[in-house]
């Protein structure tokens, strides 16, 4: 250790003593402090502030900080040093902030200066605050101990530079179980995506390993603390792909003192709004079920059940639909509850359509029921003679059930299931729209409707007819919502959602390169974007890729090429490592050789390793055989929700979002990867979930997706 840094390291060690002994003493006094359980509201708020303090203070009593920028403020004279961490911390003596907050405004220099000696400036509640950045400096703080310190920029060097020594530092570091905040690492192009503002609509591009699930929880964190009196946790959401994904990132938001945010897929929330009247058909063709069973690759044409279904063009067909339903919903006969007395239609239809017209439709027919109701009261009040009067009564009673009969009370699931079906379907439906749908959809939705089972793609028609039929209730609207691996949505699921959340405030992200779900999802983000107002939107690319090497970039962007025209590439940070291993081995050698490669990388760095395989079917073979040779591993089905590390063996449609420390990738052959776009993609996938090692087994012709001459390429004869 040099001079300068020595320096610097007692400086800071110094400093983190002093900030250690604040935070102890504050935190034993709040501690010390009983908790308030009575009934004065003055106590009450003084006790929301100090329980805030211990929390605080309790997530920074062992990292209390990770960043340092010295920043003159124009007009000040000179610079100030600030400290940047997860939470902030004030000096209860002077009211100096010791610790600023990482989505304070003055802390968004940290991330957003890169160096030169140009002016710096950042957006405060008081306007635009410029200024010049003397040091920046990163700090490593495990249980109050220091561990390092990185000088990223230092305005009084002779040679100026902003270096990467830290984010690679990082980077190199190996991974567990679940995923991890960003926070001291968060370089200037995620930033903008974090502080951008509240009721926009972003759509984020960002390829393999560019962080752009950590960015959107970070966001969450950001938009909690900066609409703080507009936005509440517990109405916020993040949609993910499966339930084991949403295991894996669910240390993040915590770690950043954020709680109580709902995390769902999209079919466990569209099931709960449906109060469970349907369930997803065990038999429903999904890319799932097409690995499973080792089948052709599934269509991915507009005539798809998932594209058909999930086009707009569908919900506008299911509008025309609900439109004729509701201009001829009210019956078309007067009532009349027994002789001599009568309800005329059009004092029905007043009711119905002038007075309740803000209702939706259920809604208006349940307030109108009972006004026919209340009506009949009215009626009865004028008979005086009491058997006449109970005779009546019943008899009108009847009649009501009857005359309701021809005013179906629908839920989602049966005006949907009749569209598919002549039984019970009202003539005023559009029987020439219905002849639109394709004979194929119409045929295999019949058969799971009779069972009370739908597709994954019906759950969107079905959220819309609900929304329709019985509106939205106020509990149920989000202030934000989180799409991930949102490239797998269909427009309509997202048109959905949009009336689900109030003033547009998405965070849409995911990589078309990952399009794997393309039987259902998009194909360009414009089939979003569309459904927002143009400046209301926001579209961001993250191109840079912090998850692998050098060498596996380099080898996922060749896989992508070969099978993707005008592929989205991602560019690889400054982290090189080993070349891509390529081995070729018999069926008779393979097991031995996964063997092998598994203690191997487990004896150098790796400490999750995933061995992944083309099918779910094949997956589940390759466990129970390494099991058997006293291999212990975790298998990954689609039904998992939990992911433990450790040696992983799973299908690669499963690694999506997911990323280890080393990856073997099972039977890189021609059979099982071919030149097309759906196979290109898959493979890309799997690639790019190793941060360090890449290794592929071959038995046979190998993928003609895979460039050889960029790889080591082995035989049988395990590498050296």
């Amino acid at each position: 250790m040099d001079t300068k840094t020595q320096s610097a390291y007692q400086e800071e060690l110094q400093r983190l003593e002093q900030t250690n002994k604040e935070i102890d003493k504050q935190l034993e006094r709040l501690r010390a402090t009983p908790v308030y359980y009575g009934p004065d509201l003055t106590e009450q708020a003084l006790e929301v502030l100090r329980e805030n303090g211990r929390h605080n203070l309790t997530k920074a009593i062992d990292e209390p900080y990770f960043g340092r920028l010295d920043f003159e403020e124009t007009g000040t004279g000179s610079p100030s040093p600030l400290y940047i961490g997860k939470a902030g911390v004030e000096d209860e003596r002077t009211g100096r902030l010791l610790v600023i907050d990482w989505r304070a405004p003055v802390a968004s220099l940290f991330y957003s200066f890169t160096g030169g000696l140009d002016a710096a400036s950042y957006d405060s509640p008081d306007g635009i605050i410029d200024g010049l950045v003397y040091l920046k400096r990163n700090l490593v703080v495990r249980k109050q101990i220091l561990q390092r310190v990185v000088d990223t920029y230092d305005r009084n060097e002779d040679s100026l530079s902003v270096g990467d020594e830290f984010l690679l530092y990082r980077l190199g570091e190996n991974k567990d179980n679940k995923l991890r905040d960003i926070v001291s690492t968060i370089q200037a192009e995620q930033d903008r995506i974090i502080r951008a503002a509240k009721n926009t609509a972003l759509i984020i591009q960002g390829v393999a390993g560019s962080g752009k699930t950590t960015v959107a929880l970070h966001r969450l964190a950001f938009l909690l603390y900066q609409y703080r009196e507009q936005v509440r946790a517990e109405r916020m959401i993040i949609f993910a792909p499966n339930s084991m994904f949403l295991d894996y990132i669910s240390g993040v938001l915590p770690e950043l003192g954020v709680g109580n945010i709902q995390q769902s897929t999209f079919t466990d929330w569209a099931l709960d709004v449906l109060d469970h009247e349907v369930q997803i058909a065990d038999q429903e063709i999904t890319l799932q079920r097409w690995f499973a069973l080792g089948s052709k690759r599934p269509p991915v044409d507009d005539q798809a059940p998932g594209r058909f279904k999930g086009a707009i063009a569908f919900k506008s067909f299911l509008d025309d639909c609900l439109n004729r339903l509701e201009t001829t919903y009210v019956p078309t006969a007067d009532f009349s509850p027994w002789d001599g007395v009568k309800l005329p239609i059009a004092t029905i239809r007043e009711w119905f359509f002038v007075e309740n017209k803000h209702y939706p439709m259920i809604k208006r027919r349940e307030r109108v029921v009972a006004r026919i109701k209340r009506w009949m009261e009215i009626q009865l009040e004028k008979v005086w003679e009491q058997s006449l009067k109970k005779e009546l009564k019943k008899k009108s009673a009847q009649k009501l059930r009857t005359y309701l009969t021809g005013w179906p009370e629908y839920t989602a699931f049966t005006f949907y299931k009749m569209l598919f079906t002549d039984k019970g379907r009202p003539d005023s439906l559009p029987v020439e729209l219905l002849q639109n749908i394709p004979e194929s959809i119409v045929a295999a939705s019949a058969k799971l409707f009779k069972k009370k089972e739908v597709g994954l793609e019906d759950l969107a028609p079905l959220l819309y007819i609900h929304t329709r039929l019985h509106g939205i209730s106020s509990d149920r609207l989000f202030d934000h919502v989180v799409i991930d691996e949102a490239q797998d949505f269909s427009p309509f699921q997202v048109a959905v959602l949009d009336a689900y959340t109030r003033n547009s405030s998405f965070t849409i992200l995911g990589d078309l390169s990952q399009g794997i779900h393309a039987y259902q999802g998009i194909q360009n983000w414009k089939e979003f974007s569309s459904f927002f107002q143009e400046e209301e939107t926001g579209y961001f690319e993250l191109e840079r890729s912090y998850r692998s090497t050098m060498e596996i970039i380099q080898f996922a962007n060749s896989v992508l090429q070969r099978g993707v025209s005008n592929p989205l590439l991602a560019v690889p940070v400054f982290r090189s490592g080993n070349k891509v291993r390529v081995l070729q081995t018999s069926l008779k050698e393979r097991l031995t050789l996964v063997q092998k490669a598994i203690t191997s990388l487990l004896a150098g760095t790796s400490s999750t390793v995933a061995v992944v395989a083309r099918t779910e079917k094949q997956a589940q073979e390759l466990h129970d055989a390494l099991t058997l040779i006293g291999i212990e591993t975790n298998l990954i089905t689609s039904k998992q929700r939990v992911y433990r590390g450790g040696i992983s063996v799973l299908p690669v449609y499963l690694t999506k979002g997911l990323e280890f420390d080393a990856v073997i990738l099972m039977d890189v052959t021609a059979e099982h990867y071919e030149a097309t776009l759906m196979d290109a993609k898959l493979l890309y996938v799997g690639c790019t979930r190793a941060l360090h090692e890449l290794w592929l087994l071959v038995t046979g012709d190998i993928s003609p997706l895979v460039t050889v001459d960029q790889s080591e390429i082995t035989t049988t004869e395990f590498p050296k």
